[in-house]
């Protein structure tokens, strides 16, 4: 990005944080004003309180599941990576592997099924 754009980029990105910020507040405090005082009894918020329950809420439950802690692509990621692993493991490894998996889940297979490879 030129200097030039950047320029007009930036402020206009600060003042549209700064708009969501003061909507999401608004909504908290309509949310809470219109739901917890008539249903519990509890006292009405002004807007600065209901920043602080938004921070609050940002604090304890994270990123609200917008990317999630691992990034985006996480799961097709993992999936590849195991399904490259299968396939490079040897038949031997890969039993192996599913006794390891057993032992951990905490079942056992039965005698007379058959497996995946040897139906």
């Amino acid at each position: 990005m030129t200097r030039r754009k950047l320029f007009y980029f930036a402020p206009l990105a600060i003042a549209g944080i700064l708009i969501l910020i003061a909507i999401g507040g608004a909504v908290v405090m309509a949310l809470w004003n219109a739901l917890l005082p008539p249903l519990f009894g509890w006292p009405h918020i002004g807007f600065w309180q209901a920043l602080g329950i938004l921070v609050l809420a940002r604090i304890l439950f994270g990123s609200h599941g917008i990317r999630g802690p691992r990034g985006p692509g996480f799961r097709r990621r993992m999936a590849d990576r195991m399904t490259d692993r299968w396939a490079h493991m040897t038949p031997e490894e890969r039993e192996q592997f599913r006794q390891r998996v057993r032992t951990r889940c905490g079942s056992t297979p039965d005698a007379g099924a058959p497996s995946p490879e040897n139906p």
